[in-house]
């Protein structure tokens, strides 16, 4: 069963919104979305997300539109914990697993999921392919994700930390964000469910 889901986010932290629609299932993840923010200047953003078994990153294909022209970057992952931006390799992004598109929420999904963050206790240290909003340069971000606790709606509360960066996320029981203190908070979320044979 794939689970269908159209969220709104409220992103404070670029004065502006995002909405994704996101197919989500038992080990992967599809999705795209469109944000629209004024800092750090004026932009547009549209992406598509495509993960493969486990909710590995395979593809994420980001373009921007600002007052500086028209921005876009393929970052492919091959599988083999090897990264490319537009065909080029890089390698300092050697073993990370997970794509982490700057501003964006739903890119905090993937390694939670992964490893039950939002269900059980436990600790969990990640190289991150970050990618800057809206210049779209694409950097190595080592991470930390730690369960806090369970919520009473079966979700959970993931502290964040990056560098000196540490925020305590709420997540809902399906591993997608509702708040991110000082980032984005979810507004809206319109669910379905639908049958499908084929894996994402």
């Amino acid at each position: 069963m794939i689970k269908s889901t159209m969220l709104t986010w409220d992103v404070i932290d670029s004065g502006g919104y995002e909405t994704a629609w996101v197919d989500l299932g038992a080990t992967h993840l599809r999705a795209r979305g469109r944000a629209v923010g004024i800092t750090p200047e004026p932009y547009w953003i549209s992406y598509s997300l495509e993960t493969g078994e486990d909710f590995v990153t395979r593809e994420l294909r980001v373009r921007a539109e600002s007052a500086a022209g028209v921005r876009e970057v393929l970052l492919r992952h091959d599988g083999a914990g090897h990264w490319s931006a537009d065909g080029e390799p890089l390698p300092r992004l050697d073993g990370a697993l997970d794509c982490d598109l700057g501003l964006c929420p739903l890119t905090n999904t993937m390694p939670v999921l992964r490893h039950r963050l939002h269900r059980t206790a436990g600790a969990r240290e990640f190289l991150m392919a970050w990618v800057k909003v809206p210049d779209l340069s694409v950097h190595a971000s080592p991470q930390t994700y730690t369960h806090l606790a369970t919520t009473d709606d079966g979700g959970a509360l993931v502290r964040y930390a990056s560098g000196d960066f540490v925020r305590d996320v709420r997540f809902d029981a399906d591993g997608l964000v509702v708040d991110y203190p000082d980032l984005a908070r979810r507004i809206s979320a319109v669910r379905g469910e639908r049958s499908v044979r084929e894996r994402l």
